[in-house]
C-alpha cells in the first residue's frame, strides 16, 4: 500500500479514522431514537449511518496492517492493558458494522413486508441500532484512549 506508507499519511488518515469513528457512533444513535416508532420513516438516518460506520470501518481497516507492523508489539510490551483496549475496540467495532448493517437490512425488508412480519422486522431494526450505537460509542471511546497513549 503505497497511500499508507509513510509516516504522515498513516497519522492523517488514523485521525480521520478517529473523528469518523465518532461522527458514526453519533450517527448510530439517530435511528436508534427514531426507530422506536415501528411506523416512522428513517431512511436518510439508516443510509447515513450505514455508510458512516462503514466508511470509519474501512479506514481502521486500511490502517491496521501498519498498525500491527509498526505498534502492536511495542505497545503491549511497554502498556499491555492499552493493548487489550485495542483488541477489545477491534471487536466491538467489528459487532458495531455487523449490527448496523443487519439493523439496516432489517428496516429495508420490513418496507417490503406487511402485518406481523413488518413490525418483527421493524423492531429487530430498532434493536440493533440501539446496540450499534452502543457499541459504537465505546468503540470511539477506547480508540480516544489508546490514541492518547500511542499513536502512529
Amino acid at each position: 500500500m503505497p497511500f499508507t506508507s509513510s509516516l504522515e499519511s498513516l497519522r492523517l488518515i488514523e485521525h480521520v479514522h478517529g473523528h469518523l469513528g465518532w461522527l458514526a457512533a453519533a450517527t448510530l444513535v439517530h435511528p436508534a431514537i427514531v426507530l422506536r416508532s415501528v411506523k416512522r420513516r428513517a431512511h436518510l438516518a439508516v443510509a447515513s449511518s450505514v455508510a458512516m460506520v462503514t466508511l470509519a470501518a474501512a479506514l481502521g481497516a486500511l490502517v491496521y496492517e501498519p498498525y500491527r507492523d509498526r505498534l502492536k508489539q511495542q505497545i503491549f510490551q511497554t502498556a499491555p492493558a492499552y493493548g487489550w483496549l485495542f483488541e477489545r475496540k477491534e471487536h466491538l467495532a467489528f459487532g458495531a458494522v455487523l449490527l448496523a448493517w443487519a439493523g439496516a437490512i432489517a428496516y429495508v425488508g420490513a418496507r417490503h413486508a406487511s402485518g406481523e412480519l413488518e413490525l418483527t422486522l421493524r423492531k429487530i431494526a430498532f434493536r440493533a441500532y440501539v446496540v450499534a450505537a452502543a457499541l459504537a460509542l465505546a468503540t470511539a471511546a477506547l480508540g480516544t484512549v489508546v490514541a492518547a497513549h500511542q499513536t502512529f
